[in-house]
């Protein structure tokens, strides 16, 4: 869902850098997410854009507005209203902030090195230029702005199962 905010920034006018406009935005496009876990297709405003939310400058961009606040009430709220109907649903805040009261909570881990040659894997399918060693440098740094923002701060919720 961030990644689709992201890609809706990057296809208006909007300065990334404005975080009223930005949050405005989050909250008044319609993001849809459709069929199966294994089949998953995200929508934004009705078109299907699953595979340009995974495109470098969106994964980039979505780190860094996913760190306004007004970006994570809108998405927090979409993704409660998910809840609502059923669903399981993963992030990096989902067990601590959008469901801190779900029955079960699972916080999955690896190494840096094991989840960026994962990345790099997916990233390599759509721009084979991308090197390991960005790939890397790129999710440290995402992991660390993650982790250290001051609302929703990447953690594990303390009943979640580690993985």
């Amino acid at each position: 869902m961030y990644r689709a905010v992201a890609l809706a920034v990057i296809e208006s006018s909007i300065s990334a850098n404005d975080d009223v406009a930005v949050g405005s935005l989050a909250a008044r496009i319609d993001i849809d997410l459709k069929g199966t876990p294994d089949s998953l297709r995200v929508t934004l405003g009705g078109q299907d854009v699953t595979e340009e939310i995974r495109s470098e400058e969106a994964t980039d961009l979505s780190s860094i507005i996913s760190t306004i606040p007004a970006v994570r009430r809108a998405m927090v709220k979409r993704q409660r209203e998910m809840g609502q109907r059923g669903a399981v649903l993963n992030g990096r805040d989902i067990g601590t902030v959008v469901f801190p009261e779900a029955d079960v909570k699972f916080f999955l881990t690896a190494v840096p090195e094991e989840r960026a040659q994962r990345r790099f894997a997916e990233e390599r399918e759509h721009d084979p230029r991308v090197s390991l060693a960005e790939t890397l440098a790129d999710m440290t740094e995402r992991d660390h702005r993650d982790s250290t923002r001051a609302d929703s701060p990447l953690k594990s919720a303390d009943d979640a199962i580690v993985v």
